[in-house]
């Protein structure tokens, strides 16, 4: 069958559409994107204002209309952090519900860490024994371990690297100053102490294998030396603690509107870059993890096996 998955997330709305059925690998039939930063449209009353409103029940009607042009028998639409924390998501869902006639589920933290957490199983498989999942997004970081497909532990933790961007580095609007080494510094002691509650939970559970996914891990693993996207999906790549030390001490003298000279950094997440890096080194500091395998299935393929095995036959 043709599923499509429509992702809002606080950077993207993200249209997936994928052929797929139970017990066999989803091969991605089509994909496209709108940039909206709808996390930076939420007002100083926590709302998300009419203009992110707007754009979002656009993206939304654009990418309905696209997925039932392309026969997609089902639309699998969610929302994570930028709508999730909005004061009045209630009022946004209803309207996008409204004007779309799309049904926009809100996931909690911890279920975008399980769902995150059963595609790297998936892609994975059982010879990797207890994973351990981690996933920066742009509003918050999700984190899960455990040896089945359902993690032992899943949590979330507002450490997106668009919010902290935003809220801890006060990055340059222009982009032409990178930010000070006091505000570094702040953040990283800020994301130590986020982490306090979570690491001893997910060391109690203990992992084999640690796995990242998401567009943050991705670019930092590449300025690290891995493969670029046009190797294909089936190229090994990873992340070393090493190497993303490295990383991090030559992007938080960048500039961020000069961050996209950089092989695999986007023009559109640049400005997050050094906060991801930030939360990345901390993680794997705090956890002691040396090299992270990087896993190109994440939460919207986590959508998707979780909708086929609902529809698989008892």
């Amino acid at each position: 069958m043709r599923l499509g998955v429509l992702d809002v997330g606080s950077n993207t709305v993200h249209l997936l559409v994928v052929d797929a059925h139970h017990g066999a690998h989803p091969w991605p039939a089509h994909s496209e994107k709108v940039v909206l930063r709808l996390a930076e449209q939420i007002g100083p009353d926590g709302a998300l204002t009419d203009a992110g409103a707007d754009g979002l029940v656009k993206a939304v009607g654009m990418a309905r209309a696209a997925a039932d042009g392309l026969g997609a028998e089902d639309l699998l639409a969610f929302a994570t952090s930028a709508v999730r924390d909005a004061t009045n998501a209630a009022e946004v869902l209803a309207r996008v519900r409204d004007e779309t006639g799309v049904r926009l589920e809100v996931l909690s933290g911890a279920d975008e860490a399980r769902m995150t957490f059963l595609a790297v199983r998936r892609w994975f498989g059982w010879s990797a024994g207890r994973l351990l999942a981690l996933d920066i997004g742009g509003g918050s970081l999700e984190l899960a371990a455990g040896i089945d497909e359902h993690p032992d532990v899943a949590v979330s933790l507002p450490l997106g690297a668009g919010r902290l961007s935003r809220e801890r580095l006060a990055v340059d609007p222009a982009g032409l100053m990178p930010p000070p080494a006091e505000a570094v510094e702040d953040l990283r002691e800020y994301v130590d102490a986020q982490l306090d509650p979570v690491v001893k939970q997910l060391t109690e559970v203990g992992w084999e294998r640690p796995v990242a996914t998401s567009k943050t891990f991705r670019t930092l693993a590449r300025l690290a030396g891995a493969a670029p996207s046009g190797a294909g999906l089936w190229a090994r790549r990873s992340l070393t603690r090493t190497g993303l030390r490295q990383v991090l001490g030559f992007v938080r003298h960048i500039p961020p509107a000069h961050l996209p000279e950089l092989e695999g950094v986007s023009a559109q997440r640049a400005h997050q870059l050094l906060a991801g890096a930030v939360v990345a080194e901390a993680v794997m500091r705090r956890l002691d993890v040396e090299c992270l395998d990087i896993c190109p299935w994440a939460l919207r393929e986590g959508v998707i096996l979780r909708r086929l095995d609902q529809l698989a036959p008892m």
